[in-house]
């Protein structure tokens, strides 16, 4: 059933427009497909994010949508450039450095970051199967 079906994350934004800017312009997605309803954002090996006008954009604390790349360090200098800026956590259990924390038993390296919206993305180093 599920466990063979696709899955994209949808994210609520308060500005359609903004959201546009951000994700296209910032990140660098490609929009594919543009609706009155929301925008439909291409990412890699088929997958995407929808973005839709709500009321409650930005509300959740948590993590809404997460991007896995070879070399987050290159990924962030990139995004840096564009004017992103990473979240920095120091609580039990989640410290960051520089932006990067490193969890779990292999050190999985991953970053935070906001929208416009406040909504909560990531971005994670693929780990290679030894």
């Amino acid at each position: 059933m599920l466990s063979d079906a696709e899955a994209s994350a949808t994210i609520a934004v308060a500005d359609v427009s903004r959201a546009k800017s951000f994700y296209r312009d910032t990140l660098g997605l490609n929009i594919g497909e543009e609706r009155p309803t929301g925008l439909r954002f291409e990412c890699g090996g088929g997958t995407f994010l929808i973005v839709y006008p709500s009321p409650s954009a930005g509300t959740g604390s948590s993590t809404v949508a997460g991007f896995q790349v070879e070399d987050l360090d290159a990924t962030m200098a990139d995004l840096r450039r564009r004017g992103v800026k990473f979240e920095n956590y120091d609580s039990p259990g989640l410290q960051t450095k520089d932006g990067v924390a490193e969890l779990g038993p292999n050190r999985v390296r991953v970053c935070w970051f906001k929208d416009p919206d406040g909504n909560i993305l990531s971005i994670v180093a693929r780990t290679r199967a030894s």
